[in-house]
């Protein structure tokens, strides 16, 4: 019982000076940011989007120098591409109605964007990157990006456009009282 009077003041003197200097010296960070928005541009957009693919890609990127280690970075990356059809295109010469029947000549499908969702995209993992991991992985997802683009010119992605926008639009169309609706692309 003697010990343990002896050893509880330097008990509560360590625990008051972890305390102490816990909150004496604990660093408290702020973050602060302000914000001036301007909109530049304002655009009417008359583009149907019909079809819209979702893609995956696992990127290895590496960076090769004389003088330093290979470094490399494995990327997931998710993306998607949509493709639409440009309706501000159409004029009334595009349309030619005779008696229960609409022919509709609409643009050709086209891509509307391809573009990466960092949201869901990951780095999986880094090697030998040290100071430039940040420039190699903004390297790899500038790859990831020119690759899928060009894979996605390469897809079927502007016939499955035509498909759906004929899967779409007839019913409107005959929703207008029109039997026979024909849909063409120039």
């Amino acid at each position: 019982m003697r010990i343990f009077f002896r050893v509880l003041p330097w008990l509560i003197l360590l625990v008051a000076g972890y305390f102490f200097i816990s909150k004496k010296f604990s660093i408290s960070t702020s973050v602060e940011s302000k914000h001036q928005l301007l909109v530049e541009k304002i655009e009417a957009i008359g583009k149907l989007e019909l079809v819209r693919y979702q893609i995956s890609d696992v990127l290895e990127h590496k960076n090769k120098t004389d003088f330093l280690p290979e470094a490399s970075v494995l990327l997931i990356v998710k993306a998607e591409a949509v493709g639409c059809i440009d309706l501000t295109k159409v004029t009334r010469d595009h349309i030619q109605v005779n008696a229960d029947t609409a022919v509709v000549n609409l643009p050709q499908p086209e891509i509307c964007y391809v573009k990466i969702d960092h949201k869901s995209s990951r780095v999986y993992d880094t090697k030998m990157a040290y100071f430039r991991e940040a420039k190699l992985v903004d390297e790899a997802y500038k790859a990831a990006e020119q690759k899928i683009t060009s894979e996605v010119k390469k897809s079927d992605i502007l016939a499955q456009t035509k498909t759906n926008a004929a899967s779409v639009l007839k019913p409107i169309i005959e929703g207008l009282g029109y039997k026979n609706v024909r849909l063409t692309f120039e």
